[in-house]
């Protein structure tokens, strides 16, 4: 974290505000929680000499949108224009450290403590307002970078005014407090993009992007499957290619070269020998080596009794749901730049995570972590797989040894082979109706796949959820592949079993879909989104299965409430699903930009019907089949249905996340429209056209 001695430093001329009160006390007050941020609120941001702001924040950009939501947070509590201010994200040396951007976090857990930030730095600008013009603070407001007199708003003088180059210190007594939601003017407005005008021209810098003199391209030498040992290597042919330069240290095999086309070269005449793995689990048998290997479970929630409940029950439904490993497959792969001078070195990043990287590098060079800078330019995709970095400790052992800047990116195969996968995941579940046709008892185990969102929206008296396993555990007994966090970690297959389950209840119960639903929803938020998707999809349903291919499907992620309903037409004989139409409402409390929260609502459902339809990995003896998208299809232009979000404003309620829930609910959308056209119950994602294909002709 970067001290208060180091910020004053870096921040040169401009406001710098200190204080007599202990934030610490104050911001156990707060509603929000820390997470580890800093409480001098100067490390948020700087006013300038020029009247522009400068952004500090931890988070980093790749896709989400907070290089546009932050700043129209910080211009609404600090009144100035949106375009004056410069965000610098994830940079390491002069950003406020932060766990990580995942979770849907950036804006629910760091927009409150910079919006206080604001409200401190605009707080001491009126009161240099209040002496440059010698009127009372009471008299006084901020507009558009500027103090004027409320009264006299001629009477004005601009930040830059009352900067003027000098390094100003304050102290603000006692909290002051952040602008009620009523008088926003910037925050909650539909805003496009800050950013986008740099992406769609190519002006936008990447990590491979980056170029310093002197800098080698490296390229590794790769097994051919997980679990394998090199048993000789014979780099002579790569050695003859002219200006390559072969490391060997330990495991680590590398070419590098000033041309990356050439290093690349270089690598393919490399001879090594492998010993592969002889057994182990594959795609097609990967379920049966879970069950085989589960470890202890817990409980995530539970209430009431299950014997109970099964004494109420009248009927009951048990069913097991499986998914298989699905890939983060990011626009830009993995990438890392790195610069060692003397005892300082600088790594430019594609990650997610610039402070657990910091410390990665500083514990491979055994160096203090305070010696280590990590910038991290526009990430391209992450969905959670840019977060463990293992392209990193590579480059930096690469630039030890030469001596020189080197930048290391994978190629698309390096990508598949060493991602950490969306866990392939078992889930049983068993419940019952009682006799007034709600809900008597809910057992739901997890098993390998994380208990996000697990935790039913719906009111079951007995229940029990349970998870063993999650996106750790790789070797004997476990995930034979790295496992990690996919967009909605957990969320997405949780609700797949759940809201699949959820309609089986309801054919059992001789409910339709949405009125069961209904009938076990005690929760008002939740029933206001369900209500409203109803409304916005404009449909009579029926008991499933009508024919109609009509789906629905709840769920709840990052403090967000989401109801999804769909219409689908299935070629029965091809097993083919053609998506109509998508209906997707959420309430993700205060709103900072609908535009770009309704930009990620439709990514989410697009997104969401490659994991539902096609994406899996197929492997055995951990050989990756999938090494491109030619054998690992993504969701393509021809699938798109129309789509239809719409957003509750909830502002008494601090913003939630946005990057996720909306994915969550789809692969359990589907499967339930499926049901309802076909008669057919999908129980494994993806659905491919041969699963449901081989569904359908069972009955």
């Amino acid at each position: 974290m970067t001290t208060r001695r180091e910020f004053l430093k870096i921040a040169g001329k401009g406001i710098i505000i200190l204080y007599t009160v202990d934030f610490s006390e104050l911001m156990a007050q707060r509603t929000f929680q820390m997470r580890g941020y800093p409480t001098d609120f100067n490390s948020y941001l700087r006013v300038g000499e020029d009247g522009r702001v400068t952004l500090f924040t931890g988070k980093i950009e790749m896709g989400q949108g907070v290089f546009t939501s932050l700043p129209q947070m910080l211009a609404e509590e600090l009144d100035v224009p949106i375009t004056s201010i410069d965000p610098v994200l994830g940079d390491t040396d002069l950003c406020p450290w932060d766990m990580g951007t995942f979770g849907s976090m950036s804006t629910r857990f760091f927009g409150p403590p910079m919006r206080q930030a604001a409200a401190e730095a605009r707080a001491v600008l009126l009161d240099l307002g209040s002496e440059r013009l010698g009127v009372p603070l009471e008299a006084l407001g901020t507009r558009d970078g500027s103090v004027h007199v409320v009264d006299e708003p001629s009477t004005a003088v601009t930040y830059a005014d009352l900067v003027q180059g000098r390094r100003i210190e304050r102290t603000v007594d006692g909290d002051v407090a952040i602008k009620p939601w009523a008088e926003h003017r910037v925050s909650g407005k539909p805003m496009y993009r800050l950013d986008a005008v740099q992406k769609v021209t190519g002006r936008a810098e990447y990590t491979a992007d980056v170029r310093l003199p002197g800098m080698l391209y490296a390229k590794v030498l790769r097994p051919p499957a997980h679990g394998s040992r090199l048993v000789s290597v014979d780099v002579s042919g790569a050695e003859s290619v002219e200006g390559a330069l072969v490391v060997r240290d330990g495991d680590l095999v590398a070419v590098l070269h000033e041309l990356p086309d050439v290093a690349e070269e270089a690598r393919t005449l490399i001879r090594a020998e492998w010993e592969t793995p002889a057994t182990g689990p594959g795609s097609d048998n990967i379920f049966e080596h879970l069950r085989a290997n589960v470890p202890e479970a817990r409980v995530v929630t539970e209430g009431g009794s299950l014997d109970a409940g099964r004494a109420e029950a009248v009927t009951s439904v048990d069913a097991t749901y499986h998914a298989h490993y699905v890939a983060h497959a990011p626009m830009e792969p993995h990438a890392a730049v790195v610069h060692i001078e003397g005892d300082h070195t600088t790594v430019w990043a594609s990650t997610q995570t610039p402070f657990p990287v910091r410390r990665m590098v500083a514990q491979t060079l055994d160096c203090p972590e305070e010696n280590v800078r990590v910038i991290t330019p526009f990430v391209g995709g992450g969905f959670g797989g840019k977060a463990s970095n293992p392209q990193i400790p590579e480059a930096v052992r690469l630039a030890g040894i030469t001596g020189r800047p080197v930048s290391l990116s994978w190629t698309r195969q390096e990508e598949f082979f060493y991602d950490g996968f969306r866990p392939a995941t078992i889930v049983d579940v068993s419940a019952g109706v009682g006799s007034d046709k709600r809900v008597a008892f809910w057992d739901y185990a997890n098993m390998h796949g994380g208990n996000r969102s697990s935790d039913p929206v719906y009111h079951f008296p007995n229940h029990r959820v349970t998870s063993a396993g999650g996106w750790g555990g790789r070797g004997p007994g476990f995930h034979p592949l790295a496992v990690g966090a996919w967009r909605g970690p957990g969320a997405n297959v949780n609700h797949f079993a759940m809201e699949s389950h959820m309609d089986l209840l309801a054919q059992a119960a001789g409910m339709n879909p949405l009125e069961f639903r209904l009938a076990n929803l005690t929760d008002e938020r939740m029933r206001r989104v369900l209500e409203r998707a109803a409304e916005m999809f404009g449909r009579d349903w029926a008991p499933a299965p009508s024919g109609r291919g009509y789906g629905l499907a709840l769920g709840t992620d990052a403090g967000t409430f989401v109801a999804t309903m769909a219409e689908v037409t299935v070629d029965e004989a091809r097993g083919r699903v053609q998506v109509e139409r998508i209906v997707c409402v959420q309430d993700m409390g205060e709103i900072v930009n609908p535009e770009g929260a309704r930009i990620q609502m439709e990514g989410c459902l697009t997104m969401g019907l490659g994991y539902t339809f096609t994406e899996e990995i197929r492997f055995d003896k951990g050989a990756i089949a999938n090494e491109n998208f030619d054998s690992y299809q993504l969701p393509e232009f021809s699938w798109l249905p129309e789509i239809e979000v719409d957003i509750i404003d909830n502002p008494e309620l601090g913003p939630q996340g946005g990057g996720e829930p909306a994915i969550t609910t789809v692969g359990a959308v589907i499967a339930n429209a499926i049901h309802d056209a076909a008669g057919v119950r999908m129980y494994e994602l993806p659905m491919t056209p041969g699963r449901v294909r081989r569904a359908i002709e069972a009955g």
